[in-house]
């Protein structure tokens, strides 16, 4: 869990996401264009080699099928010849003169084509004429193979190969490697008896002179291949000592991969309908790969350096952008730790130095609020010194209500006695040393103190009760929060009531809170009466500081002098101490509590107070 949280982008410092994003815009898609382009290589190497070899190969199979075609017009026109003919004919009477003429006429055409090594006329009884080849010994040569092959294929021309142990040979004395022989037979054109058969031998020089000059890379070559898969041409170093005919299909071209004496061989053949020759190339693909390693060297050198400009500029730019917010965040920490006088200087427009104006803007702004603040925690201190002098005339006043106690007692005036004990106790809780919060039992006994001296005023014409919840009366409360309530149900409700009336005060604790009813049968009022009121009390709400709307447990209420500064107290007349309670509460504690009032005209009102549960006292 904690490597996955570690590996979390969120978690990464900026510098370093800006790193990688550099690296990922830069470096990955070169990587990425750098491998496409090796693969597209190799395929295109191996492409255009193929297509080249097979292009030459073709090239060669040309110039064999023109050669070939030559020999197959030198048989044609010498059919023809007259001499030929009555000699093919068989005609004993052949003068000697024209055998000398024949052997001219053949003569012509070794001496036009170079490439013939010699021309054989062989007639039915096994006679024979030539310029250059003659018969080893006496047997006939209409026993030999390759007439017997060209009576065969009746009349079609037909290349016999390399000739091996014919009982012909010429005045040059090639050797059998050095020509290859072809045959055509003449037949009557009306029996299609055979009438003799022209044998001519092709030098192979020509066949070596343009295959040879073919190279397939530094090693590579092209071999020529009949149909029997017999060498017609293969050069004096091949890379395959022995090609099998095996290896190829019947397909007429195509290109096929062997492993070699270890070495990994390409071939690409294309066989020549004329000659029926296959004409083979035959090449290393390492010599292939040497080129595409080339390549790929070249592509990792450009990688390379794209990958170290990438990192160089991804570093630069990360720390561009990065150090100012490293610098800002150190000014801040600084600031959290009390230096308010640090400053950011720097002068880029950018983002960062519009966070770093505003940073300075917002310490400039703290350091005149601690300073207001300082201000008037001197003047409440100042204001805390006067209270505490001003503290000797209500000492002086209790002095003053315990004298005039005794002599009332002395003089036994019992209801003037009475009277001072209570207002002596309604002074003593509602300074209480300076508290702002009492218990409820005290508050309870304020409001009882004032409810004696006030019966004492009106007689029987005020009546009231107090019940308290027993498991109240440890709680904590608001200090005069009943009296001005209290105050307003005999001014406004018992006073302007005809007869008696009656107050009745009631603590309970609802779903943890304190909730206080104080309820009159009075007057009453009416329901606009009640409206505007209600709406007085939501507008002294709305005025509360929303930093303290929240009550905790543990937060303690304002003070009477700190709500001064913050709650704007409504017009003098009816409701203004309703609307001070049900401020001070708001203020201290939040919206959830406070007062709520509920009246009928002609059938009394009743303020409720919901307070919240302080099981403690908290100083203010």
């Amino acid at each position: 869990m904690k490597m996955f949280k570690w590996i979390t982008l969120n978690n990464w410092p900026i510098r370093y996401k800006l790193i990688m994003h550099f690296l990922l815009i830069s470096i990955l898609p070169a990587i990425c264009l750098g491998i496409l382009i090796a693969l597209a290589t190799d395929r295109i190497i191996e492409k255009q080699v193929n297509e080249h070899t097979s292009q030459l190969i073709g090239n060669v199979n040309k110039s064999l099928e023109a050669y070939a075609g030559n020999l197959q017009n030198i048989t044609y026109f010498t059919s023809f010849n007259p001499q030929v003919r009555r000699f093919l004919s068989g005609e004993p009477t052949i003068q000697a003169a024209e055998a000398y003429d024949m052997r001219i006429f053949l003569q012509g055409f070794t001496t036009l084509y170079s490439e013939v090594a010699g021309i054989l006329v062989v007639n039915a009884k096994g006679d024979y004429i030539s310029n250059e080849m003659y018969a080893r010994t006496t047997r006939s040569l209409t026993e030999e193979g390759w007439y017997k092959e060209a009576v065969d294929q009746k009349g079609i021309f037909s290349i016999v190969g390399h000739p091996s142990g014919r009982n012909v040979t010429t005045h040059v004395d090639y050797k059998d490697e050095d020509i290859v022989s072809v045959v055509r037979a003449i037949l009557d054109p009306e029996t299609q008896a055979v009438k003799g058969v022209i044998l001519i031998d092709l030098k192979l020089r020509v066949i070596a002179e343009t295959v040879q000059d073919v190279s397939l890379g530094k090693s590579g070559y092209l071999m020529v291949i009949d149909d029997k898969g017999e060498s017609i041409y293969t050069p004096e170093h091949p890379l395959v000592s022995k090609f099998q005919r095996s290896w190829i299909d019947e397909n007429p071209a195509g290109t096929f991969s062997k492993t070699i004496d270890g070495t990994y061989m390409q071939f690409i053949y294309r066989k020549s309908a004329f000659t029926n020759w296959t004409t083979v190339g035959v090449f290393s693909t390492q010599e292939t790969v040497r080129e595409v390693r080339e390549i790929r060297l070249y592509l990792i050198m450009f990688v390379f350096v794209v990958c170290l400009l990438g990192i160089a500029a991804s570093y630069y730019l990360s720390y561009t952008i990065s150090f100012p917010i490293w610098q800002l965040t150190s000014f801040m920490r600084r600031a959290e730790d009390g230096n308010l006088s640090i400053r950011f200087k720097d002068s880029r427009t950018d983002e960062v130095g519009m966070l770093g104006r505003s940073f300075n803007n917002m310490l400039m702004q703290i350091t005149k609020l601690i300073g207001l603040v300082e201000k008037e925690q001197r003047q409440k201190r100042e204001a805390e010194l006067r209270s505490l002098q001003a503290q000797i005339k209500p000492h002086f006043l209790y002095n003053t209500l315990d004298t005039i106690l005794w002599l009332a007692r002395k003089s036994g005036a019992h209801e003037v006695t009475e009277v001072v004990d209570s207002l002596s106790r309604l002074f003593r809780i509602g300074l209480s040393k300076g508290n702002e919060v009492i218990t409820l039992m005290e508050e309870f006994e304020h409001v009882k103190s004032y409810l004696i001296i006030q019966k004492t005023r009106y007689k029987e014409k005020l009546n009231y009760s107090i019940v308290i919840d027993p498991s109240l009366h440890s709680l904590y409360v608001l200090k005069l929060i009943l009296q001005p309530i209290v105050e307003n149900a005999i001014y406004h409700g018992i006073k302007e009531r005809r007869g008696p009336g009656n107050i009745d005060i009631h603590a309970r604790n609802e779903n943890e809170k304190v909730v206080i009813t104080i309820s009159d049968n009075g007057a009453g009022m009416s329901e606009e009466k009640l409206e505007r009121l209600r709406r007085t009390l939501e507008a002294a709400a709305s005025k509360s500081n929303p930093a303290v709307s929240e009550y905790k447990q543990d937060s303690p209420p304002l003070s009477l002098q700190e709500s001064s500064f913050i709650v704007t107290n409504p017009q003098s007349g009816e409701g203004y101490g309703l609307t001070n309670v049900h401020e001070r509460i708001v203020i201290s504690f939040g919206e959830a509590y406070g007062v709520s009032i509920e009246s009928k005209r002609g059938e009394g009102t009743t303020v409720t107070i919901t307070h919240p549960v302080l099981k403690r006292e908290v100083s203010v």
